[in-house]
């Protein structure tokens, strides 16, 4: 090929980020503070200890601090699998017949397969360096699940995992890497907390949510003594780590002389989507660059496209603080298809500002258009790709598509967030034509939603 740009680029170790980016800092529109849910007023750091690690409430409280520097024992963590590579999608692009330009950021290059260990070992870090016994997590497709128990076998601390039940059930070979790496796992809801007991009570034989694992996580880590409650998105110190994804990304492109026009993220809680955006993301705020930003989300969870920008709370049980974000309602149950950690009723308040501030927009897509991306990608560019992920992929090849309509040279760039080996169950029912659509009606959204808190 006569194009200098390689199929891959990778970045030397001298080349990884010192600091994270918090885009906080540069938002005009800060996102709402967390509330507490008897008080209704906002949640200070002594308010947050008994769930939070101490370190983690001060990243997550702070929006004026721009760059937030990486820890010495981080970042020798993230060198045995960091920097990640930006690809070159050729022969995508020759596939599709496209004047498009194609890049993605890959996160599948580490065992937990997927971008949840750049925020697993920082959590795990500053809960051993707390002095904490361990940590108790939900996890939904079981990504976050496994890269915690990594970090956390890494840093010889406890790891008590709450899965969803349906993907606990549909993928078994990813609960046994998370107990290989020695954390206990529990199928949610379960009848081994109270707020467990009582979803089950309420919705007898529910495959579960991302909301009611949050849930019984957080019941368990605040009845054991030593033990603190981490999360694997939504939260802005989860996006905050995330963002070695795009400053990597954009210091791999600004080598090559590369603007990306078009910047596109799966989207269910938001950690993956906020990690690659963020640092873009500033630039358009500070007035130095412009580009078009697409959070994809599946059409059974629309959170983004089909909820409300109203305070909800973050879980199912109502134990956690109340959040200002696009909401479904916290007790919407989504069906139990294969989008995996993107089966979240809410959206990080980072992204949900920047939603309703305009400044990037969002699309929901249905799992069998989804799949038939994924295979697509597949069959071309040699990576199993994970179902949350190939929301990302599904809008990458549809933009791509337009250019070749239009005859525009776009540059995409989106993020493969992880590989999807421990999916065959998923795989499995679209190549047998089993797999089908679920979009909640109107009624159903609107019911969950008027549960929300009135405030």
């Amino acid at each position: 090929m006569s194009e200098k740009i390689p199929y891959k680029i990778y970045l030397s170790e001298n080349e990884l980020p010192t600091s994270w980016y918090n885009v906080r800092a540069d938002m005009k529109n800060k996102p709402a503070p967390l509330l507490n849910p008897a008080t209704h007023e906002p949640m200070k750091f002594e308010d947050l200890r008994p769930v939070f690690c101490d370190e983690l409430i001060k990243q997550e409280l702070d929006d004026t601090t721009a760059y937030i520097p990486i820890p010495d024992e981080i970042r020798e963590f993230y060198k045995m699998y960091r920097p990640a590579p930006l690809v070159r999608a050729y022969c995508l692009e020759k596939k599709l017949g496209t004047p498009a330009k194609i890049y993605y950021k890959f996160e599948g290059n580490n065992t937990s397969g997927s971008h949840k260990l750049n925020s697993a070992i920082a959590q795990a870090y500053y809960a051993k360096k707390q002095g904490l016994r361990g940590v108790t997590t939900e996890t939904g497709a079981g990504q976050w699940g496994t890269a915690l128990s990594m970090a956390c076998s890494y840093f010889d601390l406890d790891c008590q995992v709450y899965m969803v039940k349906v993907s606990y059930e549909q993928k078994p070979f990813r609960r046994e890497v998370i107990r290989t790496y020695g954390a206990k796992i529990t199928p949610s809801p379960s009848d081994t907390t109270e707020v467990g007991r009582k979803i089950l009570a309420e919705f007898p034989g529910t495959g579960g949510s991302l909301g009611c694992a949050i849930s019984e996580a957080v019941e368990a880590a605040t009845k054991q003594e030593g033990y603190r409650y981490v999360l694997g998105s939504v939260l802005n110190q989860v996006l905050l780590h995330q963002t070695v994804i795009g400053l990597e990304t954009m210091t791999a492109m600004d080598k090559y002389g590369i603007k990306p026009d078009v910047i596109i993220g799966c989207a269910g809680g938001g950690s993956n989507l906020g990690g690659l955006i963020s640092p873009f993301m500033g630039r358009k705020l500070r007035g130095e660059a412009d580009y078009e930003f697409i959070a994809v989300e599946p059409s059974s969870c629309p959170s983004l496209t089909r909820g409300k920008f109203v305070y909800d709370f973050c879980d199912t049980g109502h134990v956690c603080p109340l959040a200002k974000m696009y909401t479904l309602g916290s007790e919407f149950m989504p069906s139990p298809n294969h989008a995996g950690g993107l089966r979240y009723h809410g959206m990080s308040s980072i992204l949900s500002q920047l939603y309703d501030d305009k400044l990037m927009e969002a699309r929901s897509v249905e799992q069998t258009s989804v799949f038939a991306a994924a295979q697509e990608f597949a069959r071309v560019e040699g990576i199993l790709p994970a179902p949350e992920s190939s929301h990302a992929i599904r809008v990458a090849i549809d933009e791509a598509l337009k250019c070749k309509e239009t005859g525009e040279e776009k540059t995409i760039l989106f993020g493969l967030t992880g590989t999807g080996y421990f999916d065959m169950y998923a795989y499995k029912a679209f190549n047998d034509g089993t797999m089908s659509d679920y979009i909640p009606t109107d009624g159903e959204i609107a019911a969950s939603l008027a549960k929300t808190p009135k405030i």
